[in-house]
């Protein structure tokens, strides 16, 4: 009796609450230690519950829910539950009862919320999840108590005297909590770590590491082992694979980049067709299942990459040495080669392990300066190559269009590079497109990728896929409610099922207008996050039914495993029914641990980034900067200024008029004047503030386009603004204008970028 087989059976119509003897009798299992074990597992996770009459149940059936709690920096929180299709239940405040951000909860929904947004209380928590909190030490005379970095973690932590480790004030510090907290009491613990004072260089990002519990160190013994590994070949080693060294292959990264696990090579067959190779580092070569460093990179799951350093999945002797395809020197790969028609169609492929020498290590901006500048100093210098690039660039211009034709959503996000000086400010936010050597790569990775996720499908062995599901249905009703004021939809098809190429419709329809960006942001919002799965499920996004990760084992997990699956394929003896087995077990574990480490790296990787760009507007307090209005809430509007800065700007500092937000609108519209702030208004803005603790920049508006004095307001924003001077609404407190909360946060969801992260 697995779990899934147990869960199926409590999910039946039929079934009702029973003990556990009741189950072992009507399941008919045998090993009554090991099914306890399984119920006990279950309910701790919040997967199952035990009533006070010790009978066993799913929540949902039981008027409870279980998830992970989110919660605002506003006091209220979210249950987010595991199982997708349940919608989240709001929790006030006042019924968290000792419940914090990230712990999984059980919470039992109020009655007469069913139906409509559900809310509950908090009732149990079942697993604690920030043991260790990053803040602020500071005292009084009669108390000291550590403010968490995290502002969703609404309680300051207090602090015995002699828990302190001599802790001084405004130190970063990070505590343990050995008290949890109450309705009205709060957590208590101790400072186990002084990371320095705050303002030093270097405490911004290591605070963030801390936070995220990410450890820039490896443990001894992996080290150890990977000290033990050797760049030489025997000849045994190199028994089976096919040399490729006098081949034409390049790597193509960003210039910063050091663990370079794929290259590329390209020629232009007789008849017309192109025969592409991706060759992938083959890390499991290296990497053994079970060693020392499998099982550092099984709990990392993936490299996280900060603005002024990287903690690797693998220790640098394997990351940027050993397995990084460095150019002029012998490296083993796993070779994908495919041959693509004029049109885009893969016609055949090999998938085999290879032995390679990179010819030339080339950077993104070199290739784009070679294809789209002619730079003749460049086109000198790699001369033999130029011509690759031109077929290069040929071939991802058809396989982008094939995936365009079939409804891919391209989502084309500016990234911002941000420079630091010396003491790590940052002193220069660049804004960069994906250009056509990005384009180059992310085309080959996904063709790449697709080609062995359906090589492995085929098969019928287990495999770690890359997953992207299609949107929620509460999430469709959101989206097109917003649309709707643009005058859009997002339709389904005649089976009642939403297809990627309506989204793409949408985003063609809005290129090059100044609500692309906000267009662009609340549609990728809309759908699911793209995650690691042990079943085939497709890909949304790519308009893909086999996608998998296979082109980056340095610095993903996930790539690791499918790199050893495939090898097992190749095995003479093949794969027994028992190896079956394991791997089915094995591959669901590390989707699970993947994912989430995978979604803690792209908050603590966002957060340093956010933090950059905050200090970086910290030294231009009093100047003036172009933007764009890219939301609109009851409290104000965001702008986003070209160099991807967002900041708001209150309501409170509009002082020609009473502003009310018009919901339906998503505008803010003056009572008196008629003027209209809504989505893709450009505007200038001076920078009020910026708190780097908060992560938080203030606008204030210096100028504004008039659409509506132009003509170019909306029929359905010229209706609200005549419907608020109507009604003439006045109220005011303190001598600002009304204000009125909102429920969420605005956030921002990675997209896929030039490395197919997809």
């Amino acid at each position: 009796m697995d779990r899934e087989e147990l869960l199926s059976l409590m999910r039946t119509r039929s079934y009702r609450p029973m003990t556990a003897a009741e189950l072992l009798d009507a399941l008919g299992v045998e090993d009554e230690e090991a099914f306890r074990e399984l119920l006990k597992t279950l309910e701790q996770e919040g997967y199952i519950v035990r009533t006070r009459k010790d009978k066993y149940g799913l929540p949902e059936k039981m008027g409870l829910a279980s998830g992970f709690l989110q919660a605002s920096p506003r006091g209220y929180a979210f249950v987010v539950p595991r199982e997708r299709e349940q919608a989240d239940v709001y929790i006030s405040a006042l019924n968290l009862n000792g419940a914090m951000h990230g712990d999984l909860v059980l919470a039992r929904i109020l009655p007469g919320t069913m139906g409509r947004r559900q809310e509950g209380e908090i009732i149990r928590v079942l697993q604690r999840a920030n043991r260790r909190v990053v803040g602020t030490f500071t005292s009084t005379r009669h108390l000291s108590f550590v403010v968490p970095d995290d502002p969703r973690l609404h309680q300051d932590i207090l602090i015995a005297p002699d828990n302190s480790l001599g802790a001084r004030e405004k130190d970063k510090v990070v505590v343990e909590i050995t008290r949890w907290p109450e309705t009205r009491r709060n957590p208590e613990g101790r400072v186990v770590e002084i990371l320095g004072q705050v303002g030093r260089p270097g405490v911004d990002v290591l605070s963030i590491i801390k936070k995220y519990d990410l450890e820039p160190e490896f443990p001894p013994e992996v080290l150890r082992e990977a000290d033990g590994l050797s760049k030489n070949f025997s000849t045994r080693e190199l028994a089976g694979r096919r040399d490729l060294r006098e081949w034409r292959l390049v790597t193509i990264d960003g210039a910063d980049a050091r663990d370079l696990d794929d290259a590329v090579s390209l020629e232009l067959l007789p008849g017309g067709n192109y025969l592409l190779g991706v060759h992938i580092a083959d890390v499991s070569f290296y990497v053994r299942e079970g060693s020392a460093l499998d099982r550092e990179a099984f709990n990392r799951g993936t490299s996280v990459y900060f603005v002024d350093r990287v903690i690797p999945m693998l220790p640098p002797r394997l990351s940027n040495d050993i397995c990084s395809l460095n150019a002029g020197e012998d490296r083993l790969a796993i070779t994908a080669l495919m041959t693509i028609t004029p049109r885009g169609t893969v016609k055949s492929y090999e998938l085999f392990p290879s032995i390679i020498r990179v010819r030339e290590r080339m950077t993104y901006d070199a290739v784009r300066r070679i294809l789209d500048d002619g730079d003749p100093e460049l086109q000198e210098r790699y001369r033999e190559l130029v011509p690759d690039f031109r077929l290069m660039a040929r071939l991802a211009a058809v396989l982008r269009q094939r995936r365009e034709k079939r409804g891919a959503i391209d989502f084309d996000f500016p990234e911002a590079k941000v420079e630091l000086d010396d003491q790590g400010l940052p002193v220069a936010i660049i804004p960069r497109r994906r250009s056509v050597a990005e384009g180059i790569i992310e085309e080959f990775m996904i063709a790449a990728n697709e080609v062995v996720a359906r090589h492995l499908y085929e098969l019928a062995v287990p495999a770690v896929y890359r997953i992207h599901e299609e949107p929620a249905p509460d999430k469709m009703e959101e989206l097109n409610k917003f649309l709707g004021y643009f005058g859009v939809q997002v339709r389904p098809n005649r089976e009642g099922r939403v297809k990627p190429a309506a989204f793409q419709e949408i985003l063609v329809n809005f290129k090059g207008r100044p609500e692309e960006r906000v267009i662009s942001t609340v549609l990728l919002r809309s759908m699911m996050h793209a995650r690691y799965a042990g079943q085939c499920l497709g890909h949304f996004g790519l308009a893909s039914p086999f996608y998998c990760h296979f082109t980056s084992p340095i610095r993903r997990y996930p790539d690791l495993v499918v790199h050893r699956i495939l090898r097992e394929t190749w095995s003479p003896a093949g794969l027994t029914p028992q190896r079956l087995a394991e791997l089915e077990a094995f591959v669901a574990r590390a989707a699970a641990r993947a994912s989430e480490r995978e979604k803690m790296a792209e908050e603590a990787e966002r957060e340093a980034l956010d933090m950059k760009k905050v200090q970086y507007m910290e030294r231009h307090i009093g100047e003036i900067f172009s933007g764009v209005i890219s939301g609109v809430v009851p409290y104000g509007f965001f702008v986003e200024l070209e160099n991807t800065v967002e900041g708001l700007v209150h309501v409170s500092t509009l002082a020609d008029d009473y502003y009310h937000y018009q919901e339906e609108q998503l505008a803010l519209v003056g009572e008196h004047t008629g003027r209209v702030f809504r989505i893709g208004l450009p505007v200038e803005v001076l920078v009020a503030r910026a708190n780097v603790e908060a992560r938080q920049v203030d606008f204030e508006l210096v100028k504004a386009e008039d659409m509506t004095a132009k003509g170019q307001g909306t029929a359905a924003s010229q209706k609200g603004i005549k419907k608020v001077k109507k009604s003439r609404k006045k109220t005011v407190a303190g001598g600002d204008r009304a204000r009125r909360k909102v429920s969420g946060q605005r956030g921002r969801k990675r997209n896929k970028d030039s490395r197919g992260r997809s």
